[in-house]
């Protein structure tokens, strides 16, 4: 994995959903010495228990401010997690994008982020996206980042005056066993944060959902426990 360049105690602005990936994102931006701003957009989610989550990283990563910003996806739908659609439960199918998707999400989240960053005057980005163990998506792609990066500097003030945004993904080209290993790494309970898309009663993750398939899979092949209990074992 790459090393990120020290932060110096800089300003930062990091997408922190709640998730695994976002978690140890948060991790290494702290771990390189950055000031965290996490951002957590309440989307009315299906899984809205990772907000809960997201409360409790930004705390274990001592950042600075937690904006936990309220935009109602459910409004447009064309989701399994923004609308009545049943989430698979099948096993992660490599060859389609899943109802899971939800239509431009990061591209939207990515530029609220950079909106909050501009008025910090924060050249600095994270976000967890992951091009190797995902389930699909587009926007995870490492063209979509290195796109975003260059709109980044042509739609704002800060672009405009010859100043850069810096998108940091590190977590890009790694594998979930290489993102649980980081976590313990990084000294961060994994069971602090939530993957599962579809939570059941009582408060457990279903454990058949892609994101929960992902997770499990890369712990066990990474040899660590995830501290988690699932509804199926």
């Amino acid at each position: 994995m790459s090393s990120l360049p020290l932060g110096e105690g800089r300003e930062a602005v990091v997408l922190l959903s709640g998730g695994l990936d976002s978690m140890v994102v948060a991790g290494l931006a702290r771990e390189a010495g950055y000031r965290i701003n996490a951002l957590t957009i309440d989307y009315n989610q299906r899984h809205r228990v990772e907000l809960q989550a997201a409360r409790v990283v930004a705390n274990a990563v001592d950042a600075v401010r937690h904006v936990v910003l309220p935009l109602d996806l459910r409004q447009f739908g064309g989701s399994a997690l923004t609308d009545d659609i049943s989430v698979p439960k099948q096993g992660v199918d490599e060859s389609a994008i899943p109802v899971t998707y939800v239509p431009a999400r990061n591209l939207v989240f990515l530029s609220l982020t950079l909106a909050w960053a501009e008025a910090l005057s924060s050249r600095d980005i994270f976000i967890g996206v992951n091009a190797l163990d995902y389930s699909g998506y587009p926007d995870c792609r490492p063209e979509f980042i290195a796109g975003f990066a260059d709109l980044a500097d042509l739609a704002t003030k800060a672009g405009a005056e010859g100043e850069r945004f810096a998108i940091h993904a590190p977590l890009q080209f790694l594998g979930k066993a290489e993102i649980a290993r980081e976590a313990h790494r990084l000294g961060l309970d994994p069971a602090m944060s939530w993957s599962c898309y579809d939570p059941q009663p009582g408060g457990l993750p279903c454990g058949l959902c892609d994101s929960c398939r992902l997770r499990r899979a890369g712990f066990a092949d990474a040899g660590l426990d995830d501290g988690l209990t699932y509804a199926a074992s």
